[in-house]
């Protein structure tokens, strides 16, 4: 019986997934067809829907539709101008400098929005015309664009991280966002290091020199933007509020940034609202569903069986970590982020906890091989979103992103590997 139910539910998603069927619906459908294997109609489908009740059923998943909230006001708030001003004035004198503008500028609005999505369509709509009026090849600005755009997901305050910390089983949201920083650094310096080699070798053009009085008006321009990033993750740190406290006041400190710059207008502010509906409304059937999912996997055993043989081909942690990553790397090709980390985490923590890893440490390791399955088709929302805001198709952008992610292959294996990089602020804050 645990094998049909294995097999059952592995097949039915595949088949559900290569016909078309969205994500969300796949899980919960097989999940639906496994929980059959065992008991009849009724007891199951209720099963079902009781799973996926009490998997919404989370105070700290409250923080998700406010951080959404608080991110798509950010994008229409005028909030990007101002930090692509301020980071073209940093670093805009550098060889390729607009290729560096890019990187930076998305690092900062990420690290505020929280979205790779809104990050590839604020930074990417605006940036992508002037780095064509410079003569950057648009392949290049698209593929830059998609890479940078996911550190949003690894950089605080990150609602996949809130997830993760949900599937864990009660990892610490604060100690997360304090590991998310060094490692989403790591990612843009690297993208930063193969932006470098193609600007020397195409000879893309140098941006002027900005005075340090003009340098410093920018950052007084762009700090009320970032100071939202103090104002969240400090509060946190500091213990003066939660993690959904802290996405409640974000928002209230975004409408009041955007209605400072004067960037988003009541009738505006009413299709913000239902965006962020629409948003939210997707995640939550994809936590519930995928709870619902985790649970019979569970009820199965699989977890147990995929340890044991995983296991038998080594006892080694360097080729653990190293299949896990393989996999996940090959899950995120197929998966959107949600439901991957919903169903994989319960898969794999305990047996690299067993190793004597920190789940907060293969928090990180997890998302950032996830992030670069955003940036690959066919499920990949981020190379969607870059290639729309572009106008031009995946396949001309396939070839320059090639070289990208091999830099973010080997900024993740220098993560799993160091674990210090991920646990020093945590360590430092006493997390």
């Amino acid at each position: 019986m645990e094998i049909t139910g294995i097999l059952v539910l592995i097949i039915s998603f595949v088949f559900l997934l290569l016909i078309g069927v969205p994500i969300a619906f796949c899980i919960g459908i097989a999940t639906l067809f496994t929980m059959l294997v065992s008991i009849p109609f009724d007891p199951a489908i209720t099963t079902v829907a009781q799973r996926m009740a009490t998997g919404l059923d989370s105070f700290a998943l409250l923080a998700i539709p406010f951080f959404i909230l608080a991110g798509q006001i950010m994008n229409q708030g005028g909030i990007a101008r101002r930090l692509i001003d301020f980071a073209k004035s940093v670093v805009g004198m550098l060889p390729g400098g607009l290729a560096y503008v890019q990187i930076v500028a998305a690092m900062l609005f990420a690290s505020i929005s929280g979205s790779a999505v809104a990050t590839a369509s604020a930074i990417g709509g605006f940036m992508g015309p002037q780095m064509k009026k410079e003569g950057y090849d648009i392949e290049f600005t698209t593929a830059l664009n998609i890479t940078s755009s996911t550190t949003g997901l690894i950089i605080p305050p990150s609602n996949i991280l809130i997830i993760y910390s949900l599937a864990s089983g009660g990892a610490s949201i604060a100690a997360l966002f304090l590991a998310g920083y060094l490692p989403g650094i790591l990612v843009g310096l690297s993208l930063m290091f193969v932006s470098g080699y193609f600007a020397v070798k195409r000879n893309y053009p140098i941006s002027g020199k900005v005075s340090f009085k003009v340098a410093f008006r920018k950052f007084v321009d762009a700090l009320p933007s970032l100071f939202l990033v103090i104002l969240v993750i400090g509060g946190i740190v500091i213990g003066i509020f939660t993690a959904t406290e802290a996405s409640a006041i974000a928002v209230v400190y975004a409408l009041i940034l955007s209605f400072f710059y004067k960037g988003v207008d009541l009738k505006e502010l009413k299709e913000v609202f239902l965006s962020s509906c629409n948003v939210t409304a997707i995640v939550a059937i994809l936590i519930a569903t995928s709870m619902a999912m985790s649970w019979i996997m569970s009820y199965e055993n699989i977890p147990l069986i995929i340890s044991e043989s995983l296991i038998a081909l080594s006892d080694n942690p360097i080729v653990i970590l190293l299949i896990i990553n393989i996999i996940l790397l090959a899950v995120g090709i197929f998966m959107d982020m949600t439901p991957a980390v919903l169903i994989f985490t319960p898969i794999f923590l305990p047996l690299v906890v067993e190793m004597g890893v920190d789940p907060v440490h293969f928090g990180i390791i997890m998302i950032l091989n996830l992030c670069i399955g955003a940036c690959t088709p066919p499920v990949g929302s981020v190379l969607f979103v870059g290639c729309g805001i572009s106008e031009i198709s995946i396949t001309r952008v396939i070839k320059p992103l090639l070289p990208l992610f091999a830099a973010m292959i080997i900024s993740l294996l220098i993560v799993t590997y160091v674990s210090e990089i991920t646990m020093f602020l945590p360590d430092l804050f006493g997390y």
